[in-house]
């Protein structure tokens, strides 16, 4: 299926200021993709489906996820603001018979993060993070960090997740911390050397 396609499918599945988004956060991750050497084809297929399932209802959300035969672990299933990025991975897959691992694990993953992230895994991570649409506190700084070094930008933006969520004492996934940690320790090691 070619992007217009796809554009033409979640533009049914949200609202117009979610489909903005998601269009800007394809856009920002082509950019970013050219930047830093990942696949921008794939950097924009992701980043227009990256919130497919963001507006769909949560019984709906977990039929999508139990037919793609994901099983939620019991932080996963106590967190519903988790879900449209594992629900939009299996959306993906059942409904629009995407096959490419690396796609999927990127929309899977936009939200939380995890160890051992990949080049597209961060690009849509950050593209989500600092898409034309966003005007949070801090969105300046993210985008010169992007700028920089995307695995910095990745860090300061789970950094920024964890802190937010802790302030607001909701629950943090077990991914963010495992991708926070595994580049906060790399990049120890990079200063250390």
């Amino acid at each position: 299926m070619g992007i217009k396609l796809y554009e033409d499918i979640i533009s049914q599945r949200m609202k117009a200021p979610r489909f903005k988004h998601s269009k800007n956060v394809a856009k920002e991750a082509v950019r970013l993709a050219k930047k830093y050497g990942a696949d921008a084809e794939k950097a924009e297929v992701a980043g227009i489906l990256h919130d497919a399932t963001k507006e769909t209802a949560e019984n709906e959300q977990m039929q999508l996820i139990e037919k793609a035969g994901i099983v939620l672990t019991e932080m996963e299933r106590e967190s519903p603001k988790l879900w449209h990025a594992i629900s939009g991975s299996a959306y993906v897959q059942v409904e629009l018979g995407l096959d490419d691992q690396e796609i999927i694990d990127a929309i899977r993953y936009h939200t939380t993060g995890r160890a051992g992230m990949t080049l597209l895994d961060k690009v849509i991570f950050i593209a989500d993070f600092i898409s034309a649409d966003r005007d949070y506190e801090g969105v300046d700084r993210m985008r010169k960090i992007a700028e920089k070094n995307l695995d910095e930008a990745v860090l300061e933006g789970m950094a920024f997740t964890i802190a937010d969520l802790a302030q607001r004492k909701i629950t943090i996934a077990p991914d963010t911390f495992a991708g926070y940690n595994e580049l906060a320790a790399l990049r120890a090691k990079v200063r250390k050397s």
